[in-house]
């Protein structure tokens, strides 16, 4: 499990961009301290749906993240003078905080009445909510647990579409699913970052389709230094400082 909070989120990692196309010049995505961590903190909750009896697949609750990551991103609520729009700018000006906590039964009902967005897989979903000051959570998710929430793939994931965006997991981690799917996000938001509002549109025209993969030692190393945006872990548990953790691979990025 990872946090840098006194909560107990299933994840939340720091990490370090290419460059970071938010409202201020300092990346929010970096283990040094900055101007960021004087703002107001803000944190991104996402809740995965684990039922006891019939839990997702570990590949596709980290595609699902992704996704909804990018949903909240790009819905109409969180941009111009949308309900959400304030939150969002505020949590971007700050720290890129997201904390992945799972839910079943009766507390997944009551968090999906909550004001958010659920993003549906193959077979996990995970609902996404506007930034949340980070003592300031609301009680049906501050309550929520981490534990229980050990994800697996029941079969070996499908090769991942090569002609579409990919998240490439560092092969050598070993992180916990919720780590991994929080870190997924960061991919997706960098990526989301660096493209065009041509390519935003056309991507979330398409319903933000995307794989996660791990990819050899050897491949790993070569996508480290491709000049795709990399997230870089700022060390909190788990994982050392600084370590590489995703590369957010979009086809209109590739070199």
């Amino acid at each position: 499990m990872s946090s840098n909070d006194t909560s107990p989120p299933l994840s939340q990692p720091d990490a370090s961009a290419r460059s970071g196309a938010t409202s201020t010049s300092v990346s929010p995505f970096q283990s040094e301290r900055n101007s960021r961590d004087d703002a107001p903190q803000y944190v991104l909750p996402l809740v995965v749906h684990i039922e006891k009896t019939d839990p997702p697949a570990r590949t596709d609750a980290l595609r699902t993240a992704a996704r909804a990551v990018l949903v909240m991103l790009s819905d109409e609520r969180s941009v111009d003078e949308g309900e959400w729009a304030q939150a969002i700018h505020d949590w971007q000006d700050a720290r890129i905080r997201k904390v992945v906590r799972r839910a079943r039964g009766a507390e997944w009902r009551k968090a999906s009445a909550l004001p958010g967005i659920t993003v549906t897989g193959e077979s996990a979903e995970v609902r996404v909510f506007p930034p949340v000051p980070l003592d300031g959570w609301p009680k049906e998710l501050a309550k929520l647990q981490v534990s229980g929430t050990d994800l697996d793939d029941p079969e070996p994931p499908a090769a991942p579409d090569l002609s579409g965006p990919v998240l490439w997991l560092n092969p050598e981690l070993g992180m916990s699913a919720g780590k991994e799917m929080a870190q997924a996000g960061h991919g997706a938001q960098l990526a989301w970052w660096e493209l065009s509002e041509t390519e935003r549109k056309a991507w979330r025209e398409a319903g933000f389709p995307l794989s996660v993969a791990t990819p050899d030692p050897a491949r790993w190393a070569e996508l480290t230094v491709s000049g795709l945006p990399v997230v870089r872990d700022a060390g909190f548990t788990e994982i050392a400082p600084g370590s590489c953790t995703v590369v957010a691979d979009h086809p209109a990025l590739r070199r």
